[in-house]
């Protein structure tokens, strides 16, 4: 891993944190972006902060073109920007929230595959993960435009998947229940946080279809719940 070049979204976000720390431990030249990022968020000679909006195509082609000019290369893309929204009927769900979970969680995620592909191409032995939900797998009520998204998003990925696997290029996406994240335990006191996904797990996970020993696994939407009481 230590001579790929690795693009990791959504790398402050809760799981994009260990997902990042993962990465560069492994030797890798790891680019992270988020709305704001900086060199001062992950201290590693290693890492460069590219700050984006991946819900901006023009700044999409511009990050993916950043890479690529410095590197010559792009290897595995970690796509792991999101966002989530509940607790409205179908019928109560405003614009605002319809437009962000679309935005955050299918419209980044196809902005940066389609500038990304043709590169991840180029590799031999490129990887995409996508990080979705476990939600996305049965519909809940509540939860309609999340779910909605995140089901495209498999679908998007698995798409992908077919399209390039003549070129060595797999896809894949991790399916997490709820993930034992700070923010998480802020908005849920009163859970049993023992069931919730330790974010090292779903990290690792990441790490292993990234590798190139990885490469007969692609078009999977992996399911990874929580540990039993």
């Amino acid at each position: 891993m230590s001579d790929r070049v690795v693009l990791i979204t959504g790398a402050k976000g809760g799981l994009g944190t260990f997902v990042t720390q993962r990465f560069l431990a492994t030797g890798a030249t790891v680019i992270g972006t988020a709305r704001s990022i900086s060199r001062e968020d992950y201290p590693a000679e290693n890492f460069v902060a590219l700050p984006a909006d991946l819900t901006n195509s023009a700044a999409v082609r511009s990050l993916i073109g950043a890479i690529v000019g410095r590197y010559q290369r792009l290897d595995v893309l970690v796509h792991a920007v999101g966002g989530f929204a509940g607790g409205k009927t179908m019928a109560e769900t405003d614009d605002s929230t319809w437009e962000s979970m679309r935005d955050l969680n299918l419209t980044s995620a196809f902005y940066v595959l389609r500038a990304a592909i043709p590169h991840l191409r180029k590799s031999g032995a490129g990887r995409i993960v996508a990080i979705g939900s476990l939600a996305s797998v049965d519909v809940h009520a509540g939860l309609g435009a999340y779910v909605t998204f995140k089901s495209a998003l498999v679908s998007l990925v698995r798409t992908v998947a077919l399209e390039n696997k003549e070129a060595g290029l797999t896809a894949n996406v991790v399916l997490p229940g709820t993930m034992d994240t700070p923010a998480n335990r802020k908005a849920m006191p009163g859970a049993d946080f023992s069931k919730w996904v330790q974010p090292a797990d779903v990290a690792d996970l990441i790490l292993w279809l990234a590798d190139e020993r990885a490469a007969h696994i692609t078009g999977t939407a992996i399911p990874i719940d929580g540990r039993s009481a």
